[in-house]
């Protein structure tokens, strides 16, 4: 009888769940078909089950038990084990297939480290035409947010690199992975954990958060208080989330063609200018009229564009632009062109920040036989005519610890080698705190996983923007100082990537770049190989009268220029902190000369200190030289 109460219990406790349970035991969610296990460590398996029932597991000869508890959970450890697979996990009468033992790693940050191998990476087509590695997985955790730490993931399944399942990978832990992989020869585990556009302390904990004197401090505080109070905002925020992205999915498409229309009549819509001015909010739908002698070989450039778009021509859709994808010059169907007045209509939705944005300057143009037609000017615009206005959406997943709570809280039972993290650009504006609570965010998760000082390896900052000369005040570059000094903390380790960003877009499409030098950096870090992993790096100056010889370390066979014969990137500051570019050059294999201005008795260098600094200080393996800073007198 007492065990009947016990399952009646067991039953009812998880009947809001939606998975149905054939055994007495329930594993947690990274225990499944595919895993990766990481290999020298002793292992934990953990679940939930009857209380008081026994839990016996197996692995690769492996044994271990142990009884399930009062609030019914369980954990098991079994001893570590080398690479190998693939094997069957067996919990009682449950079996977990295709099971391998390798290098896990925890692939974090915000939308560079999300960023997926479809979206225009460059080499990603012959990543696909190589079909993918059987030995190497990818478990993505779903984005979730709490203010309560939550023991169980929302979702997530583990997933073999096929040729079908590669795409939707993260772009730079794939080929972090892939060289693992290759040099290492073990299976490859990567645990995607990320959220584009997400601050450092949405991924700390409340109480560290609570206790740190920054512009978050009264709401992490706030949060740990009154839990329940967030948790209800939460559901209601995810409610008209959810309603937003109804509408912003897609028109109704009898609509869409009726207003698309050249007969349709917009004259209860406002006039714009575009791309002089950008009011454009919600769903903002966008006419104007244009005329052709001719109707062939048209084609409609117009590249920027944000996020979302959908584009009409005479009352037909012909093209849709989703979020994170170019807008490459389309062929406007001749089908559907007319001799004469044409109207070419935009739907343009951007869930980001709900501003739509749509061309630039010089940027809007149809295009035949290398005639333009500009379209910039007068267009017709609604946002609440053909479609309702959208729900406001609140990020409160970027909130203090939120996603601490859901994405990383759950997994620190589930051993790992490291975690490579690729973030900042959502925190540049508040640079001053980034090293405090970047370090302390580290120590957290080191803390919670009680497995050491695992190897934490992160990306500097891109170059990114419209390029400057000077820029002493970048946010960017202070940014990237702060990532820098974050280096203090024991198993750390950067890579630079400096010379890979681009000017127009925040996501470089360059990831492979970056992964491979994550990965030079986990073979020093992680795995004690010794080999060069870093650009150049600052050691020492010393002054010769109107010079300074400033002295390198990490050159290999000696600092080299990337491209041209000038040497890029110093400026000097006087003593009031006015700066200009500095003359430069290289004078032996570790030595950089900088040329100061006359009488000048004091000031400080800086390197490569900008949002997008023009660069090419190299070592001999082609790493770019890290931006560094220092006064001299």
């Amino acid at each position: 009888m007492k065990k009947l109460l016990y399952s009646i219990a067991f039953l009812a406790l998880f009947s809001c769940d939606s998975d149905k349970f054939d055994s007495e035991v329930q594993l947690a969610r990274l225990f499944s078909d595919g895993m990766v296990i990481q290999r020298d460590i002793s292992i934990s398996v953990w679940g939930k089950g009857i209380p008081g029932e026994n839990v016996r597991v197996s692995l690769a000869g492996l044994v271990g038990s142990a009884s399930v508890d009062a609030d019914s959970t369980w954990i098991v450890e079994l001893p570590k084990s080398e690479a190998g697979g693939p094997y069957i996990l067996q919990v009682n009468e449950e079996k977990v297939n295709d099971v391998y033992i390798g290098d896990v790693w925890l692939a974090g940050g915000q939308s560079n480290m999300e960023w997926k191998l479809k979206s225009s990476v460059v080499g990603a087509e012959q990543e696909f035409e190589e079909g993918g590695n059987p030995e190497i997985r990818f478990f993505k955790v779903p984005n979730s947010y709490s203010a309560i730490p939550q023991t169980e993931l929302k979702g997530g399944e583990w997933k073999v690199a096929t040729k079908e399942n590669l795409p939707d990978f993260s772009a730079v832990a794939w080929f972090f992975a892939k060289r693992n992989h290759a040099e290492k020869k073990v299976p490859v585990g990567i645990i995607e954990s990320n959220w584009g556009g997400s601050p450092a302390e949405g991924w700390t904990d409340l109480e560290i958060l609570a206790a740190q004197a920054h512009s978050y401090q009264e709401e992490a505080k706030d949060i740990l208080a009154n839990p329940e109070k967030w948790e209800k905002e939460n559901l209601t925020n995810e409610k008209r989330r959810e309603i937003r992205d109804l509408q912003a999915k897609s028109p109704d498409s009898l609509v869409a063609n009726e207003v698309s229309s050249m007969e349709y009549n917009d004259s209860k819509w406002r006039k714009i200018t575009l791309p002089a001015a950008n009011p454009l909010q919600h769903i903002a739908w966008v006419r104007k009229k244009f005329s052709l002698k001719e109707t062939g070989n048209v084609s409609l450039h117009l590249p920027d564009i944000e996020q979302m778009a959908f584009v009409y021509l005479n009352g037909k859709q012909v093209f849709y632009k989703d979020w994170g994808k170019p807008f490459d010059d389309i062929i406007l169907p001749e089908s559907n062109l007319l001799k004469g007045t044409n109207v070419l209509t935009l739907r343009v939705v951007n869930t980001w920040n709900n501003q739509p944005v749509i061309g630039s300057p010089g940027e809007m143009y149809l295009d035949q036989n290398g005639n333009k037609i500009s379209l910039e000017g007068t267009w017709s615009y609604s946002n609440n005519i053909v479609e309702p206005e959208l729900p406001i959406v609140e990020f409160y997943a970027f909130k203090p610890g939120m996603m601490y709570n859901a994405m990383i809280f759950p997994l620190a039972k589930y051993p790992i080698k490291g975690v490579i993290w690729y973030q900042g650009e959502s925190n540049a504006g508040r640079h001053e705190e980034y090293k405090e609570v970047f370090s302390n965010m580290i120590t957290n998760w080191r803390n919670i996983w009680q497995i050491g000082d695992f190897p934490f390896l992160f990306v500097q900052l891109a170059n990114f923007m419209e390029r400057k000369e000077v820029q002493p005040d970048s946010n960017w570059a202070f940014l990237r100082e702060a990532q820098k000094n974050t280096l203090e903390l024991p198993n750390t380790g950067m890579a630079v990537i400096i010379d890979i960003g681009e000017a127009d877009d925040i996501h470089p499409r360059n990831k492979k770049d970056v992964g491979e030098r994550l990965w030079l950096q986990a073979k020093n870090v992680a795995y004690g190989d010794k080999v060069l992993s870093s650009g150049p790096q600052f050691e020492s100056f010393e002054r010769e009268g109107t010079s300074l010889k400033i002295k390198f370390k990490s050159i290999g066979d000696g600092l080299q220029l990337k491209e041209g014969e000038e040497l890029l990137g110093f400026i000097i500051g006087d003593s009031k902190g006015d700066f200009s570019k500095a003359k430069a050059e290289l004078i032996d294999k570790s030595t950089v000369l900088v040329n100061l201005p006359e009488n000048l008795a004091n000031g400080e260098i800086r390197y490569a200190w900008a949002d997008n600094p023009g660069v090419n200080l190299v070592n001999s393996i082609g790493l770019p030289a890290e931006p560094f800073r220092f006064n001299f007198e």
